[in-house]
């Protein structure tokens, strides 16, 4: 999942000025360390909706693990 929080520029057009991407990951057993690779490369190399909004605000992302007992 991923939760994402977004401030807008106060005057038109208002845009994006802030983006913030906060993944949420469920599982067991999962390496923090393979997650932070993988929500990297999502954010900052993959994501052509990313890579738009950069052009006029700034986007951060961090992310959380859960584990899942099941």
């Amino acid at each position: 999942m991923c939760e994402l929080s977004a401030e807008r520029a106060d005057t038109t057009p208002k845009v994006f000025v802030r983006v913030h991407l906060h993944f949420v990951i469920t599982g067991k057993g999962v390496e923090p360390a393979r997650v932070e690779r993988a929500v990297s490369l999502s954010a900052e190399k993959y994501c052509s909706a990313v890579a738009m909004i950069e052009k006029t605000a700034t986007v951060t992302h961090d992310f959380e693990i859960i584990e899942d007992g099941a």
